[in-house]
């Protein structure tokens, strides 16, 4: 143990037994070891908290997790970093070392999300691979099916306000006064991945390299698609009904 870490005795009793409560109830839980497909603004960010918080797994975001074992200089991290710092990729061995290294945590005992991987159906391949070593396999693709032209129309009008984080949308939650703020007054900005061009060249990669993903992973049927182009509250009652069946 760390010299900083906290002695349980100095954790209130309230945030001991809500720990507990919550162990509890999730060892009733079905394990799950879920994949997320989808686009850029198809609505996979919105639901994976959810989902994560209903079945009690862990979030397993690549880019999050690069970043924490480089931080922490694993020796998977260290390759890692080497890699970046040359300009390089990072390997999909490396990646699917990280997610393998990541699942023993105890906050993984009742399974995963995984965001952001496999992007390639090799990647796929080899994730499969290292489950089976541990007597584990996917057990469902959710892919958020989303027309482009929706997705168009979701992200481009997206602006924000810099300094507070306040989002609206030109359609869906316009400003009160075009391009500025509510409460400041000052003028909002457009992220430059929500601009027309970045999003065509993100929707164009999706569909050559992860669209077969999903092709894949239909083979072993495991997937199930959902309607993402819906609202938020009926994209998570279908998500539901999938995990529940």
């Amino acid at each position: 143990m760390a010299a900083s870490s906290v002695s349980l005795e100095d954790v209130p009793s309230m945030d001991i037994m809500t720990e507990l409560l919550r162990r509890f109830k999730c060892s009733e839980k079905p394990d799950k070891r879920l994949i997320l497909i989808g686009p850029p603004g198809s609505g996979k960010g919105t639901q994976s908290p959810i989902i994560k918080d209903d079945y009690c797994l862990c979030h397993l975001a690549t880019g999050d997790m690069l970043r924490a074992a480089v931080a922490a200089k694993t020796p998977l991290g260290i390759k890692a970093k080497e890699a970046m710092e040359k300009g390089e990729l990072v390997s999909d061995d490396l990646v699917v070392g990280i997610i393998d290294e990541a699942m023993k945590k105890p906050s993984c005992q009742k399974g995963f999300i995984l965001d952001g991987f496999p992007r390639t159906v090799v990647q796929a391949e080899k994730l499969d691979q290292m489950l089976q070593k541990q007597g584990a396999k996917v057990d469902k693709v959710l892919n958020f099916a989303i027309h482009d032209s929706i997705l168009e129309e979701r992200i481009t009008g997206r602006w924000i306000h810099p300094s507070s984080g306040r989002t609206y949308h030109t359609k869906f939650a316009p400003p009160k006064a075009p391009g500025v703020d509510d409460v400041s007054g000052e003028p909002l900005i457009q992220r430059k991945d929500d601009t027309k061009e970045v999003l065509k060249s993100r929707l164009d990669a999706f569909h050559r390299q992860t669209e077969p993903v999903i092709d894949y992973y239909s083979k072993k049927g495991v997937v199930a698609n959902l309607p993402a182009e819906k609202a938020p509250k009926e994209v998570t009652a279908e998500v539901q009904k999938v995990l529940s069946s």
